[in-house]
C-alpha cells in the first residue's frame, strides 16, 4: 500500500485516525502499532513475521544490554551480537544474491542461490533499530521498557517504508508524552497534501517521459533527447521522494509526532557538498552519527579522513541497492566531495553563483544516470550520448517534440524545486482576514481533488524508493 493510492487515502487512513483518536491516550501506541502492522502486511504478508521477530529480538537485547551495563565485557558482547544479527538479516535479504553472483563471475563457479523478494523498507527500519541499539549501549537514551512503544517506533507506518529515518533519540520523549492538537493536525494535513501533490501531479507526470526515453535505442538517441530524459528523471526522483517524505512528516503530525526534515530544496545548491546537506538529510545524519564520527570524522590524519569519506560513501551507495551501479554512484560522490573539500573550495568561493549552480546540477544529473540505469555499462553509454561522445545526432525530432510538449511542465517543476511555491502558500495561509474562505485552503482542496482524479483514472503510480 502506498500513500498515493485511493485505498490508503479514503479507507486505511480515515479508519486509522478514527481508531487512534477515539482511544484513550494510554492505548494510542498500541493502536499505532496495530495499524502499522496491518499497513505492512497489506503489501508484505509473508515478511510480517520478520518484522515482529525483529521487534521482539531487539527489545529483549536492549533490555539485556541495559541490565548488564555494569559488566562492560558482557554488555559489549550482547551489543556486538545484536548488531551482527540485524546487519546479517539486512545482508541476507539485500546483498547475498549480489555477492554470490560476483563470486560466480570471478571464480567461474556456479553457486546456486534463490533470489528472495526484498522486504519493503528493510533498509529504513534496520537503520532505525540500529540507532536505538547503539544509543542504548552508549547510554545516550533510556532503554524502552514497553514492548508496545518500541514496536510502534519500529513499525510506525508514516515513515516505515521510505523514511525519513527517525533516530530513536529524536522521538524518545514523544513516544510516551506527545501532545496531539487540532493545530498540529491541520499542519499535518497541509503537509500531507503538499507531498501528495508533488508525488502525483509532478513526479508521476514527468516520470513517464523518463520511462519512455530510457527505453529508447541509445544508438539512435540524440544529445538533446538524452538530456531531456535525465532532466525528467532528476525532477521525478526529487518530487517522488521528497513528496513521500512530506506525506510522512504530515502523517506524523496528524498522530502527534514531529519528524525531522528530509529535504531542503537540494536543487538550489551551489556545490555538491551543499546538495548533500539538503538531500535525504536523515540518511546523511545517520551515516555521520553512526559511521563517520565513530571512525574519527575529520579529527584524524589526512589519510584516515580520506578513508572515512570513502567508507561512508561506499556504504551510502550500497545502502541504496546491491549492484555495482550504486557502489560506483556512492564512490563518485565520495570523490567529488573530497575534491570540493581539499581542492576546489577556494575556486568555488570565487566562482559566480549561476556557474556554481550549473556545475552542481550537471554533476548531480550524471550521478542520477548511474543511479537510474539498470547496468553500469548502460549508464556509461547514456552519459556518452549526453556529452556527444559518438555518432549520435545533436538534435532530432524526438527531442524537439518532448521539449515542445513539456516545456511548460519543466518550467513549473523548476519553480517548484525552489522555495518560491512554499513561501507563496505560507503567505496565503497567513491571510486570516479571509477566515473560512482562505486562499491556501482553496489551493489544498484543489490539489486533493486533482490528485484524486488522477489516481482514479491513471495506472502509472510508481514509488522509486520502495526498492530500498
Amino acid at each position: 500500500m502506498v500513500f498515493s493510492s485511493i485505498v490508503f487515502l479514503f479507507t486505511f487512513l480515515p479508519i486509522s485516525l478514527l481508531a487512534y483518536y477515539i482511544s484513550p491516550k494510554k492505548f494510542r501506541n498500541a493502536i499505532l502499532l496495530l495499524t502499522s502492522l496491518v499497513f505492512y502486511a497489506w503489501g508484505e504478508p509473508v515478511y510480517i513475521l520478520l518484522m515482529i521477530g525483529t521487534i521482539i529480538f531487539d527489545y529483549i537485547m536492549a533490555l539485556k544490554i541495559d541490565k548488564h551495563r555494569s559488566d562492560k565485557r558482557k554488555s559489549k558482547s550482547i551489543f556486538i551480537f545484536t548488531l551482527f544479527v540485524n546487519v546479517g538479516i539486512l545482508v541476507f535479504f539485500k546483498y547475498v544474491g549480489f555477492i554470490v553472483n560476483n563470486i560466480n563471475g570471478l571464480l567461474h563457479v556456479d553457486i546456486p542461490f534463490v533470489e528472495l523478494a526484498l522486504p519493503i523498507g528493510i533498509s529504513f527500519y534496520t537503520f532505525q533499530v540500529l540507532s536505538y541499539i547503539v544509543d542504548v549501549y552508549l547510554g545516550k537514551v533510556r532503554v524502552q521498557k514497553s514492548l508496545i512503544s518500541f514496536g510502534a517506533y519500529v513499525t510506525m507506518f508514516p515513515q516505515l517504508v521510505a523514511g525519513p529515518i527517525v533516530q530513536y533519540e529524536t522521538i524518545e520523549e514523544q513516544l510516551d508524552s506527545r501532545e496531539e492538537s487540532l493545530e498540529k493536525f491541520g499542519q499535518g494535513v497541509e503537509r500531507f497534501i503538499q507531498g501528495l501533490g508533488k508525488k502525483v501531479l509532478l513526479a508521476n507526470n514527468i516520470g513517464m517521459i523518463w520511462t519512455v526515453i530510457s527505453a529508447m535505442d541509445l544508438g539512435k538517441m540524440s544529445v538533446l533527447t538524452a538530456w531531456i530524459g535525465i532532466i525528467a528523471y532528476t525532477f521525478q526522483i526529487y518530487f517522488d521522494f521528497s513528496g513521500y517524505s512530506d506525506m510522512a512528516i504530515g502523517l506524523g503530525k496528524m498522530f502527534g509526532f514531529d519528524f525531522i526534515e528530509n529535504f531542503n530544496f537540494p536543487y538550489i545548491s551551489s556545490s555538491v557538498t551543499e546538495f548533500w546537506r539538503r538531500w535525504h538529510i536523515s540518511l546523511g545524519s545517520w551515516f555521520r552519527d553512526y559511521i563517520y564520527i565513530p571512525l574519527g570524522g575529520n579529527r584524524v590524519s589526512f589519510g584516515k579522513q580520506i578513508r572515512n569519506i570513502f567508507a561512508v560513501w561506499l556504504l551510502t551507495g550500497l545502502w541504496h541497492g546491491a549492484s555495482w551501479n550504486f557502489a560506483i554512484w556512492g564512490l563518485y560522490y565520495g570523490v567529488i566531495l573530497l575534491l570540493e573539500k581539499m581542492v576546489f573550495k577556494n575556486i568555488l568561493e570565487k566562482t559566480p553563483a549561476f556557474i556554481k549552480h550549473i556545475y552542481t546540477m550537471i554533476l548531480v544529473m550524471i550521478g542520477w544516470v548511474l543511479f537510474a540505469s539498470p547496468t553500469l555499462v548502460g549508464a556509461v553509454e547514456y552519459i556518452k550520448v549526453m556529452f556527444g561522445i559518438g555518432a549520435n545526432p545533436l538534435i532530432d525530432n524526438t527531442g524537439i517534440y518532448y521539449l515542445y510538449t513539456n516545456g511548460i511542465m519543466f518550467i513549473v517543476l523548476g519553480l517548484c524545486s525552489t522555495p518560491i511555491v512554499k513561501i507563496t502558500l505560507d503567505k496565503l495561509a497567513g491571510k486570516t482576514k479571509f477566515k473560512v474562505i482562505n486562499p491556501a485552503l482553496i489551493t489544498y482542496v484543489l490539489i486533493l481533488f486533482l490528485t484524486t482524479a488522477y489516481l482514479v483514472n491513471e495506472t502509472y503510480n510508481p514509488f522509486l524508493y520502495f526498492r530500498f
